[in-house]
């Protein structure tokens, strides 16, 4: 990828790193938040496709399509490295058809803590090229945030609510 932009996000989880990972490690749960229409995605949704491993191993495949502002989206992921219960990263591969941003790394680290886990998940992005680059530098980046933020929320309050 060449030079990328940066985002994270941070949260507490009240549940054990072996626990969040287990769920954060299936990624549909993990951005379930591309499946349901929103705001952001201009009333459209993503839907998945997993090769055998589901997404769960080294070199597996995730396949994600769907419609954003009426714009057709397809996007290829394979997962670079899995460290369960610590760690997970992986990254478009091949040409991406997404609107405001192009190629990126995704991941979500663990680290004990008190009463639970903290939580890091993190997208290095690169802006599409040409002319279309200047004008989704904004919407990138909040996207970006509402994309990494969803995932942190979503595992806090899933934990919260099991509790």
């Amino acid at each position: 990828m060449s030079a990328s932009l940066h985002v994270e996000s941070d949260r507490h989880v009240a549940a054990a790193p072996p626990a969040v990972f287990e769920r954060l490690d299936d990624q549909a749960r993990l951005a379930g938040h591309m499946e349901q229409p929103s705001l952001m995605m201009g009333g459209g949704r993503m839907c998945y496709a997993f090769d055998q491993a589901g997404g769960r191993a080294v070199g597996s495949h995730i396949k994600m399509g769907g419609k954003a502002f009426g714009i057709s989206l397809f996007v290829d992921e394979v997962v670079t490295e899995r460290e369960a219960p610590r760690r997970k990263v992986w990254r478009t591969a091949g040409a991406t058809h997404l609107i405001v941003i192009d190629g990126y790394e995704m991941g979500f680290a663990l680290t004990p803590a008190d009463g639970g886990t903290d939580l890091r998940v993190w997208i290095d992005y690169t802006l599409p090229q040409g002319f279309w680059r200047w004008l989704a530098a904004l919407p990138a980046r909040f996207y970006a945030r509402w994309c990494v933020g969803r995932m942190t929320a979503d595992a806090a309050e899933h934990f919260a609510i099991a509790r």
